[in-house]
């Protein structure tokens, strides 16, 4: 159920049931986005109560009052804007905003640091081009804080700075101990930790207007570091579109709205289009563009949009599937994959796959139950090792050779994949007879 709020010359379709809400203008002189920077998109990810959503709104205060005539502030209310979220104090769901450096347009994610909310950290990484590390300076290395890193590095973020936060409530000693901890974590993880960026600070000082030194000048100076830190990526504009579903709008006489991140090709109002995943294909036509309250004069790779597609229902689609040009994928049943399986000390279950189980797997913003084959039922890739082995997924999923997804149990992440090579063999009543039978008399597929 959805309602309807207007403001201005701003309409806001409510979830009635998550209250979140999207926002779009309905002036007739909408204001077009312009692409006069290069784009990068980055986001938050630490532990649970370390600061993402506080920094993310200090980020977006700091750059509103510096650079006035091309940001506006967004304050932690706005960014964490379910009721549930507000209740909880935490982030549930990734969440959007932009703001602009003198150099560059931003699109910031500020990704769930909850155990609980991994799935959805997952879906939010996905998408950025690097990460702003935060870690509390009164905590040092937490779990999640581990366990996120090992995710970014695997998920394919190349590039973090990092954000020790609430240095307002610590002494100078204990910083140091915070930064020479977290180096030591990111390069066990991967990173290059003795030469990243770490910028001590305080994201609240920023929001209260207090001890600058720590408050604005840690901003300014981050923002500096990500501008340097985070090179911009090279955008495919040449292949097929593919956009995944991140969040999906019914408005009333307009049609459906899909939000999520063009990850490959371009598109333009009046081009057709198909929707595919979760053993679904449907087709509609592009028939709007935006960002951030802005027009797109047409989608490329790295823009974290809004469209209006004619021709398909709220009801039909969910998030996870993807928009592709038509006939540009062929969603899989079955994946080789290359496997890494996570330590106890990365935050895994400490134990290899089973052969022929069940697990959870994300790729971009989907998660499908799949099947674990190994190549021999003898085999078994143990923790801190990588190996080959196949998935066979429920249904047929938007996922394609050199795609990299994430394996979780129950609330458990036990590793991290890159698919090798896509099968095409199956069909849809084999694997569905294969998932209803006995465990007991399965064999291989």
């Amino acid at each position: 159920m959805y309602g309807l709020r207007q403001t201005g010359r701003t309409i806001h379709l409510i979830n009635l049931t998550t209250q979140r809400s999207l926002s779009f203008s309905c002036s007739l002189n909408k204001e077009t986005f312009v692409r006069d920077k290069p784009h990068v998109n980055i986001g938050t990810v630490g532990h649970v109560d370390h600061g993402k959503t506080t920094l993310t709104a200090a980020i977006t205060k700091a750059m509103a009052e510096a650079y006035p005539e091309i940001n506006s502030f967004k304050d932690y209310k706005a960014i964490d804007n379910a009721p549930e979220e507000q209740k909880r104090g935490i982030t549930i769901n990734a969440s959007h905003v932009e703001y602009s450096t003198l150099n560059r347009h931003y699109s910031h994610v500020d990704c769930p640091g909850h155990a609980d909310y991994i799935k959805n950290m997952i879906s939010g990484t996905s998408t950025m081009d690097g990460g702003i590390l935060v870690i509390s300076a009164a905590d040092g290395v937490m779990p999640q804080t581990r366990e996120h890193i090992v995710l970014a590095k695997q998920i394919g973020v190349k590039h973090l700075v990092v954000f020790i936060n609430k240095c307002d409530t610590v002494d100078e000693e204990m910083i140091e101990l915070v930064e020479m901890e977290i180096r030591e974590e990111l390069t066990a993880c991967g990173f290059d930790g003795d030469n990243a960026s770490v910028i001590p600070g305080s994201a609240l000082c920023e929001i209260e207007n207090k001890q600058p030194e720590i408050g604005r000048e840690a901003i300014l100076k981050l923002m500096e570091a990500v501008d340097s830190d985070i090179p911009v990526p090279e955008r495919n504009l040449d292949e097929p579109l593919l956009m995944p579903i991140e969040n999906l709008y019914k408005i009333p006489g307009r049609g459906t709205v899909i939000t999520g991140n063009v990850e490959r090709g371009v598109a333009n109002k009046g081009d057709k289009v198909e929707i595919l995943g979760y053993g679904k294909h449907f087709k509609g036509t592009i028939n709007g563009m935006e960002t951030y309250l802005k027009t797109l004069d047409r989608l490329e790779p790295g823009d974290n949009a809004g469209v209006l597609v004619k021709g398909v229902n709220r009801e039909q689609l969910r998030r996870g599937m993807a928009i592709v040009s038509p006939g540009s994928v062929k969603p899989a049943l079955k994946v080789e994959a290359n496997i890494y399986i996570l330590t106890d000390e990365e935050g895994g279950t400490g134990k290899p796959l089973k052969h022929m189980g069940q697990n959870m797997i994300f790729c971009r913003t989907f998660d499908c139950m799949a099947a674990t084959i190994y190549k021999d039922e003898k085999d078994r890739i143990l923790p801190g090792e990588n190996g080959l082995m196949n998935f066979v997924f429920r249904v047929p999923m938007v996922i394609e050779e050199g795609d990299r997804f994430t394996v979780r149990a129950g609330k458990t992440t036990v590793g991290t994949g890159i698919v090798t090579k896509v099968y095409d063999e199956l069909t849809e009543d084999q694997v569905a007879e294969w998932f209803d039978t006995k465990a007991s008399l399965k064999k291989p597929l």
